[in-house]
């Protein structure tokens, strides 16, 4: 079975390239900016809070490059999440907007599913520069596409204060709240970061419909990704809301048992010809999206019926001599589990096909007993069945 492909339409990148032709930035400067970026994103991270939007080469590279990228990682998102049960209108929430990623992502992926549901999407972010921007891309988009039932509405606003929510309360409820790439950068400076942004996600799930979904997405990065698994587990002792993905259960995260251990995704994708042009100038390799995600939900809905003997793949397939091993998580917390290369056969042949992020079955995991101590590597032995529920 292959793994799903991650694209983005052809007319959103044309909509973004026209937006970084006004800026005249040769392919040498635009990618010397967007190593600059991925400095700021990942090693610099103290200079988070200058606005790179405002700076002409640093917000064409961002716009060219990282755009694409994170509106390729909530696309694929929105596939994954449930079908949305609308009644008028598909009312959506951006906090955080940037320039558009997810409004964006949203009116792409709504105009090809073609929901008959208008769409209205409102935006929120503290840069004016940055919805200015989100909202030349959303019109020429919807020129281009002829898009006739879709509204944008953008309020400029601080989402360390409560301001946005009074600014946007009176258009609850929403079907779909997102915060992408910008939670971690919420109370960066606070002794009490979590507790805050915890605050902070659940007044926005307050206006969440019943049956809507809120969608967080950060970077892979160890620090971003472990501040996002400990959102989730205060989240869920605060009992507000129950989680559709992509964890398979509601207990505390065994990912932040070790200081050193994180969770994230992983998915295929084939990057645009400008993408791959900037990775050839500053050496990058952008062949795969990586990030970390929660998709969050007030009716109990889960990606999969949650059983005992279902796990989720939190590791890459790693191939060893003779054998392959990966972890798994589910409500027994993470285990490594393993195949013989000698016991492979028909019942167990997925196996091979398991990869970060699938949704897998396991009749029965084997624990080989020595010397009066238990093995912790679990093996799947040649007549036990293993399946691939669901593939990423």
């Amino acid at each position: 079975m292959q793994r799903l492909n991650v694209s983005v339409s052809r007319r959103l990148l044309d909509a973004i390239l026209a937006s970084g032709e006004k800026e005249s930035v040769s392919t040498k400067q635009l990618a010397q900016a967007v190593s600059e970026l991925s400095r700021i994103f990942t090693k610099e991270r103290d200079r988070l809070n200058v606005s790179y939007l405002d700076s002409s080469h640093l917000g064409a590279a961002y716009l060219q490059y990282f755009l694409p990228v994170n509106l390729a990682k909530i696309q694929r998102l929105l596939d994954e999440m449930p079908t949305p049960e609308l009644d008028e209108s598909f009312s959506v929430l951006d906090l955080g907007s940037g320039p558009g990623t997810g409004a964006l992502g949203v009116l792409d992926w709504w105009q090809q599913q073609a929901l008959q549901s208008p769409l209205s999407v409102t935006a929120v972010d503290g840069s004016k520069a940055a919805l200015s921007q989100a909202r030349q891309l959303w019109d020429r988009y919807c020129q281009a596409a002829t898009v006739g039932a879709a509204s944008l509405q953008t309020y400029e606003g601080d989402l360390e204060r409560r301001v946005w929510l009074e600014q946007v309360q009176q258009r609850a409820p929403f079907d779909l709240i997102m915060l992408a790439n910008c939670l971690n950068e919420i109370h960066a400076d606070a002794k009490d970061s979590i507790e805050m942004r915890t605050g902070m996600v659940l007044e926005a799930l307050s206006l969440l419909a019943p049956h809507g979904t809120m969608m967080i997405v950060e970077p892979a990065l160890r620090e971003t990704s472990r501040a996002l698994l400990q959102v989730r587990d205060k989240l869920l002792q605060e009992k507000h809301c129950t989680i559709y993905s992509p964890c398979l259960h509601e207990n505390g995260c065994p990912a932040l048992v070790k200081p050193d251990d994180w969770c994230h995704e992983e998915r295929a994708w084939e990057p645009p010809m400008i993408i791959q042009q900037i990775d050839n100038e500053v050496g990058f390799i952008k062949d795969a999206l990586k990030f970390s995600y929660l998709l969050l939900r007030k009716d109990g809905k889960t990606i999969v019926d949650r059983q005992p003997n279902v796990y989720r793949v939190v590791s890459e397939l790693r191939v060893m001599k003779g054998e392959k091993r990966a972890w798994l998580c589910n409500e027994q917390g993470r285990q490594e589990v393993g195949r013989q290369d000698r016991l492979a056969s028909p019942d167990n042949e997925a196996f091979d096909h398991w990869h970060r992020g699938a949704i897998v079955q396991i009749e029965k995991i084997a624990h080989k007993e020595r010397k009066g101590k238990v093995s912790t590597l679990g093996r799947i032995e040649g007549d036990g069945k293993a399946q691939l529920l669901r593939p990423v």
